[in-house]
């Protein structure tokens, strides 16, 4: 077994295994936290009022997050919802950021140090005549957190300390930030707590089936492509940077709707490939997802297909996982896990250390070298 808990250390990969095993127990503290602050929130949303268009951002898998959201909360939130990543915030802020226009920036930010997530920040503050901060942060001493605490216009949601991964790849931070953000502005959703605690338990049986996951990819495949529609779409770029940085791109990867994989990217695949679907829960996007399975099946190309389901469609390379009445959105939570799994298991069978698997040193769990210019 590639997974085998004695060799955690030998094999390097001790924070990143215990870090995607710690999030069924994290998502219910983060729900905790979350009633306990539900008040002042609302408080402050209630501040700025309804008029407002509010900017998920992050880099790379804190950008994802945003990504994840966004067309959920267009029509089960109150609020004009846009998610842009700081890269392009920052290197184009005149194409997002309006003069006239009040504006809420929710950061989503691991460690509150990325150049990009402090410069969003304050390129609003130069821009935006009304503007507001809400970071989702897992680092309370980060430079965000610190740098907003203080302000009137800002409400700082700091996560568990837990989420602040240790490991390279952020897999807990990831997932908690989801949550936070989805307790916080999902205005249409009555029985969170219920959801919270069915989703975590989903979580719990995916660590219990984690042998029967590693059987179905312990494999010589080298490229791997993630499929999805809606929220479980947008979530398949975050399963793809996994396998990515967990292999220091050993492994090719390459991500796309269930629909849009037609239209040219289906070229990818070979005899070498592993392709997985998170399958939609919501049964008319759902079609659209097994039709798709069913012709890369009848291509007889790949290698492997996962499906990953929440009711069978009786195929045999489905990966059932019980969950009537969960939105695809909430989905998202159990079902990364079983991408951050994939990544970890791909990464150990390549050789790979997951805690530290840039050898090169190019890339950082903190990034580097970035040059921030001033905005005139």
């Amino acid at each position: 077994m590639l997974l085998d808990e004695s060799k955690l250390e030998e094999r390097d990969f001790k924070n990143t295994y215990t870090e995607i095993l710690n999030q069924a127990d994290t998502w219910l503290e983060v729900y905790k936290l979350y009633e306990e602050r539900k008040d002042d929130i609302e408080a402050f949303l209630g501040k700025i009022g309804s008029d407002v268009k509010v900017i998920f951002t992050g880099a790379g898998t804190s950008e994802y997050v945003g990504n994840v959201l966004v067309d959920y909360l267009k029509t089960h939130g109150d609020l004009n919802f846009e998610s842009i990543a700081t890269t392009d915030l920052v290197s184009a802020p005149y194409l997002h950021f309006e003069k006239d226009q009040k504006t809420l920036l929710v950061s989503f930010a691991r460690s509150g140090n990325s150049p990009e997530s402090l410069a969003a920040v304050k390129l609003g503050s130069q821009l935006v005549d009304d503007f507001y901060n809400l970071p989702i942060t897992c680092a309370k001493d980060g430079k965000l957190a610190e740098g907003l605490k203080d302000d009137e216009k800002s409400y700082v949601f700091l996560e568990p300390e837990i989420t602040n991964d240790k490991g390279f790849a952020m897999t807990n931070s990831f997932s908690s930030m989801l949550l936070a953000a989805l307790l916080i502005f999902d205005t249409k959703t009555e029985n969170k707590k219920e959801v919270v605690e069915k989703v975590s338990s989903l979580a719990k049986e995916v660590y219990e089936r984690k042998e029967e996951l590693e059987k179905l990819v312990d494999f010589d495949f080298n490229r791997i492509a993630y499929l999805g529609s809606g929220p479980l779409g947008k979530l398949t770029k975050e399963a793809r940077l996994k396998i990515l940085e967990l292999t220091a791109g050993e492994v090719v990867t390459i991500w796309d709707s269930s629909m849009g994989f037609r239209h040219g990217p289906k070229s990818f695949v070979d005899e070498n490939t592993l392709l997985v679907s998170f399958v939609s829960s919501n049964p008319y996007t759902r079609l659209y997802d097994v039709d798709l399975l069913e012709e890369v099946a009848h291509d007889e190309i790949a290698k492997k297909i996962i499906a990953v389901t929440n009711s069978s469609i009786d195929k045999d390379y489905e990966l059932v996982f019980d969950s009537e009445g969960i939105d695809d959105v909430y989905l998202a939570l159990p079902y990364i896990v079983i991408g951050q799994l994939i990544a970890l298991i791909t990464s150990l069978r390549v050789g790979n250390t997951p805690d530290n698997p840039s050898k090169t040193g190019t890339v950082n769990r903190v990034v580097k070298g970035v040059i921030i210019h001033d905005y005139e």
